[in-house]
């Protein structure tokens, strides 16, 4: 890559599945599994929990798994309560989903 090239962003990542029985995102990097989990309300979803194994730490697993939840609210006409501090961080960094935040 010549010296005054951008790195390129990372393709998206694929293999999210939504197990809405266990209200939860999946997904699997490399054989390793990472999860959100959520509670399921009238009105809402709360983002309780959002974990990345470090062996895949840092490449926007986190994010993904924040933003798939957040687009099956969406969808769903739900509005989103942001109870881990990565989900809340997450949606502090991307405002063009505030108009979910509960």
């Amino acid at each position: 890559m010549p010296d005054d090239a951008l790195p390129q962003a990372p393709p998206p990542l694929q293999g999210i599945v939504h197990d809405q029985a266990a209200r939860r995102f999946v997904v699997v990097v490399d054989g390793v599994e990472a999860e959100l989990d959520y509670r399921l309300g009238e009105h809402a979803i709360t983002i309780t929990h959002t974990g990345v194994p470090p062996a895949i730490g840092g490449r926007g697993v986190a994010g993904a798994l924040v933003h798939a939840a957040v687009e099956f609210a969406r969808g769903a006409g739900l509005k989103v309560v942001p109870a881990c501090a990565y989900a809340e961080a997450w949606m502090r960094r991307h405002r063009e989903y505030a108009d979910l935040r509960a």
